[in-house]
């Protein structure tokens, strides 16, 4: 049996770089203001409470992006 495999290359430019790092940011401003608006619901809420606990799944690797992303600003200015 044989088989053929290909091998494609994808180009990233900086203007999609920008604007996918602009999108994490947006997410993970949106995140942590409806965690902390939310927060004061939490004790009457059980669902309310369970969406706080689960947002840092989407939280923490958003922070990550974003820590890489101030990393690199700081690269390059220096």
């Amino acid at each position: 049996m044989i088989s053929t495999v290909t091998t494609t290359t994808t180009a990233v430019t900086l203007t999609q770089v920008m604007t996918y790092s602009i999108i994490a940011v947006i997410a993970l401003i949106a995140f942590l203001a409806f965690k902390e608006i939310l927060s004061t619901e939490a004790r009457k809420n059980e669902r309310i409470r369970t969406f706080i606990e689960g947002a840092n799944v989407a939280i923490v690797p958003l922070l990550m992006v974003f820590v890489s992303i101030v990393g690199y600003k700081v690269v390059t200015v220096i």
